[in-house]
């Protein structure tokens, strides 16, 4: 009998030890990286403890369970920010390495906590602070204050861009787009993933960069959120309308953003010459060009989560578009003596969309995600271009096109972990689509093909403090309509290196190479006249660009002060550019070319201080030397730009001020000034259910909006000088209200792959 027992229990003994957890890591300070001895470390299920220890004298410490659920490591002590790391339901053990405790400041009895920043995997994790939420009433005003080097806000068109490029963006992992973002409210917002280097798996969207929001999981019970802006004096309305539900592993969501612009006062001043051996023609034009749109996103979205491990999600996507603009305007031509000019655009948009995506994770180690997107795009768009001569003659020319798209997009990514410091990613993107353009000014009407196909590798693995990560794609490009055909095959590769110094600095680089293939309209020969001095043409003898791209970037964090310096160098080859040719008889042609080389050198320079009695700032500086050359010619350009945050927040009031010093950019031989912009904002957040601002815009400028350009062209050099005066000294108010009901619990979950027990900060 004894010897039964003894068994029972050794037998007992094993199968525990088989099925615990093991937690492990090691406390220090962000400030000093010294260790923190003594600090509470606590695994929670469902916000009540399982397990607790203290680290040692050396920070280290040791937790187990048999929970194989969801936990929430909690680590915290007396002087410094408790932070949580919230671990994926599993069995497997987990090593976190270095959790690092910002020192807390303390006010008026408040502690003021920072945001939880860290890096894992080359990619910047943050976790917003409740004084960054608080002080954000929408989504763009929160990114507005986080410490992401590379990522531009602007409060007043509602956009993100990544270096001045378009971003990837995720949403629970399911691709989104920016007024997805601007459906979300800053307090539903749990981590948000981002990287300055496109990731191998969007290589070949043309997009920069990468943002992932994972968002606070929620039980049943549902959310309505409502925001809408207008200005006072101006057409001038946005809003946003976000209802979901969420009944066990379903969630139901509908989101609207409506938008809707009619400015009158909108003027060009232009001065142009066409200019060739035998012929020379001096034009200048004052012209209002009154504009008018409405724009109408819906998507209706259907998630199903049966388990951790699997999720389906089905979104249906409307997005009706109408625009119209005139032109009325006295043009003086040296040719043609004065005349009225009025010309009329019309553009209207309808694609509906339906996206189906699927997440399995088939266990720790291998996951596989598989989206098809079916579009239906219908365009049409009609541009008449009216003259009436002194003579009493008149000239009118239509350029005109009706568009019907239907496409398919098919991809499949696999996951694999080999380890903890080892993962392979592969992938293959399929785009085939048919399009058909009809011309009302004649009988071309040419069915296009495409059959684009995207095939990657991804290998990355991290070694002591440094992470590696190599990728290489084959893409294959078929397109074909009535007149043409091109097929391309072309590489797409890209390298990165993160190397975490310390507690407070780390080092980043990238290089990639990026092909940019026309457009099969591009190289099409089919003209169009626009003027009475002007044809566009496609180009057929159109070449590929070879974009090389290679960046450094050094970052130093300490406490609530983050700041980094990217060093960015890119070289095209065969670059693509409009150019202004002459054919004879007083007329000429636009049409794309390919320069000879185009290269860029800038450096940016982002600086983040926050959380400091209520005040924060983030400034981006950027300074940046482009050229571009071609066979007879060169154009250099150096330029200077910057983009400013303020803001502060006290009890339910936050006012932030936002400035953008705009720069000048070199494309071609134009050279041209990006959207200049401010805006003065007034926050009041009576309760948790509303949000009344008020917001200045384009303070102090009479004319508004301007986009000021310069044409150094050979044959059609010229200025034009755009501006809105309907957005000057606009004053726009704005209210948002957001309600929950029913039995709602919010938590965060994320997935833990720790990749270096040594390394000073949390890989996951």
């Amino acid at each position: 009998m004894p010897r039964f027992i003894f068994l029972f229990l050794l037998l007992t003994c094993i199968f525990s030890s088989a099925n615990a957890r093991t937690i492990r890591g090691e406390v220090m300070s962000s400030a000093d990286s010294t260790v923190v001895a003594g600090a509470s470390c606590r695994l929670l299920a469902d916000g009540n403890a399982v397990t607790a220890v203290s680290a040692d004298a050396e920070g280290r410490f040791t937790l187990e369970c048999d929970n194989r659920g969801a936990l929430t490591l909690e680590v915290s002590m007396v002087g410094f920010t408790p932070t949580q790391i919230l671990i994926e339901s599993g069995a497997k053990n987990i090593n976190i390495g270095s959790v690092y405790l910002d020192e807390g400041l303390q006010l008026d009895g408040i502690t003021v906590t920072a945001t939880n920043a860290t890096t894992s995997r080359g990619r910047s994790i943050i976790y917003p602070s409740v004084a960054d939420v608080k002080a954000s009433g929408t989504s763009i005003s929160l990114f507005q204050k986080l410490p992401l080097a590379g990522l531009e806000t602007n409060p007043i068109n509602r956009t993100l861009s990544v270096d001045g490029g378009t971003p990837v963006i995720l949403i629970d992992g399911v691709p989104s787009t920016i007024d997805d973002i601007n459906g979300l409210q800053p307090k539903d917002i749990e981590k948000i993933e981002f990287t300055r280097f496109t990731p191998a798996r969007y290589a070949d969207s043309g997009k920069r960069g990468l943002i992932s929001i994972t968002l606070k999981q929620r039980t049943d019970g549902g959310q309505i959120y409502l925001w809408a802006r207008s200005a006072v004096a101006t057409a001038f309305v946005d809003g946003n309308v976000r209802a979901s539900y969420h009944q066990g592993p379903s969630q139901f969501t509908l989101a609207y953003s409506p938008s809707w612009r009619n400015y009158q006062k909108v003027y060009d001043n232009k001065l142009e010459s066409f200019i060739a051996e035998d012929f020379i023609v001096d034009i200048e034009s004052h012209d209002r060009n009154p504009f008018y749109y409405h724009y109408h996103p819906i998507n209706l979205k259907y998630d199903y989560k049966p388990s951790a491990k699997t999720l389906f999600s089905a979104t249906f996507n409307i997005r009706p578009n109408y625009n119209k603009r005139r032109l009325i305007g006295e043009t003086s031509d040296s040719e043609l003596g004065t005349y009225s000019n009025y010309n009329d655009t019309y553009g209207k948009d309808f694609s509906p969309s339906l996206d189906l995506f699927l997440r399995h994770d088939f266990n720790d180690r291998n996951s596989l995600e598989a989206q098809v997107v079916g579009t239906m795009a219908n365009n049409d768009y009609r541009r008449a271009n009216n003259y009436s001569f002194a003579d009493g003659s008149e000239e009118s020319y239509l350029v005109d096109v009706d568009s019907r798209r239907r496409s398919l997009i098919s991809e499949v990514s696999y996951i694999h972990d080999f380890n903890d410091d080892l993962q392979l990613s592969a992938g293959y993107q399929n785009t085939v689509s048919r399009s058909t353009n009809h011309y009302e000014t004649s009988d071309f009407k040419p069915v296009l093909t495409e059959n684009n196909n995207y095939l990657y590798a991804r290998l990355g693995w991290s070694v002591n403090k440094v992470y590696l990560s190599l990728s290489s794609g084959a893409k294959l490009f078929w397109m074909e309509n009535d007149d043409n055909r091109r097929h391309f095959i072309r590489n797409i590769s890209s390298a990165q290196l993160h190397w975490s110094i310390s507690g407070k600095w780390s080092l980043a680089a990238g290089f990639s190479y990026t092909p940019s293939i026309p457009s099969l309209s591009a190289l099409t020969d089919y003209p169009q006249q626009l003027t009475p001095y002007l044809f566009s043409n496609g180009n057929p003898d159109l070449k590929v660009a070879n974009s090389f791209l290679y960046q450094l970037m050094p970052q130093f964090r300490y406490k609530k002060f983050n700041t980094s310096l990217l060093m960015n160098y890119s070289n095209v080859s065969d670059g693509m550019m409009d150019e202004v040719l002459y054919l004879g008889d007083g007329h000429f042609l636009s049409q794309t070319i390919n320069a000879r080389r185009m290269w860029n050198a800038s450096g940016s320079l982002n600086m983040r201080l926050s959380d400091i009695a209520g005040f924060g700032v983030n400034l981006t500086l950027k300074l940046g030397h482009s050229e571009v050359m071609n066979d007879n010619w060169s154009h250099h350009l150096t330029s200077f730009s910057a983009n400013a945050s303020l803001w502060w927040n006290k009890g339910p009031f936050t006012i932030t001020y936002w400035r953008k010093l705009p720069g000048k950019y070199l494309s071609g031989s134009v050279v041209a000034k990006d959207e200049n912009g401010d805006a003065l904002q007034l926050d009041y957040t009576p309760n948790q259910h509303w949000t009344i601002g008020a917001s200045w815009m384009y303070m102090f400028d009479r004319k508004g909006t301007r986009y000021p350009s310069w044409d150094y062209s050979p044959t059609n050099p010229g200025y034009n000088e755009r501006h809105i005066s309907n957005n000057a000294n606009m004053i726009v108010l704005s209210a948002s209200y957001s309600a929950d009901f029913g039995s709602i619990f919010r938590t965060g979950s994320r997935r833990l792959n720790n990749t270096d027990t040594t390394s000073s900060l949390l890989k996951l």
